[in-house]
């Protein structure tokens, strides 16, 4: 899945000169966090956050008149002095994967997209991203998700995909994770249905384990000493 799929192009910019007062009202109206800066044309020249509005602010510590004084000198900055330049961004041919490792790389809530003359297309955020994975493995869907623990070698997936299938049980989507046992695997398959005894028979007959999904979770965690 790409980039150009998820992002959202219904944006909301600014420009260098809009002045902080500006900006934080835009943001609390419109309820976003991140707020691109382009120039007159178009092309980005930064992104501000509300992180960045935060610290802008000055200190609750200050008595009354001073954070007053003070708050009105900044509203009055504009955004080219907080924002930050060369923000990280990201490609429309980027894939959806390829941007959850550079936001986890770079710990950033949201990325602006480009074109490859620097153009503003659009903006993609960890919002976007939990909908695209809501909608990739099915799981808006009523279904159950199941946890079969399985050796880890060549033909055990094929096997537990032709069980349910037999069972002509639909699949939304198949994870699969390394245990923690040498040479396991966990896979995730979510079925969509809610009448699992009969699969979770076949599949504990055909040789595999089957344990709660949540539970199986906690048991990867490390252990406390």
């Amino acid at each position: 899945m790409f980039v150009i799929e998820r992002m959202s192009t219904d944006l909301i910019t600014a420009l260098p000169d809009m002045k902080i007062g500006q900006a934080y009202d835009l943001m609390k109206e419109r309820r976003i966090r991140h707020l691109p800066v382009s120039d007159g044309e178009g092309k980005l020249v930064g992104m501000v956050s509300d992180r960045d509005m935060r610290s802008a602010m000055p200190s609750k510590l200050l008595d009354s008149d001073s954070y007053e004084a003070t708050l009105k000198k900044v509203m009055n900055f504009t955004l080219a002095e907080i924002m930050t330049r060369e923000p990280v961004k990201i490609f429309v041919y980027y894939t959806i994967q390829d941007v959850l490792l550079i936001m986890r790389k770079y710990k950033v809530g949201a990325v602006p997209v480009v074109d490859d003359d620097g153009y503003l297309k659009g903006i993609l955020s960890t919002r976007d991203l939990l909908s695209a994975f809501v909608d990739v493995m099915g799981i808006d869907e009523p279904g159950a998700l199941l946890c079969i623990l399985s050796d880890d070698r060549q033909g055990q997936m094929k096997k537990i995909v032709d069980i349910v299938t037999e069972e002509r049980i639909s699949l939304g989507s198949v994870l699969v994770s390394k245990s923690l046992e040498q040479d396991r695997k966990a896979v995730f398959p979510y079925l969509l249905t809610n009448n699992v005894a009969r699969v979770k028979t076949r599949l504990i007959e055909a040789g595999f384990e089957l344990t709660d999904p949540m539970q199986w979770y906690f048991d990867q965690l490390p252990k406390k000493q």
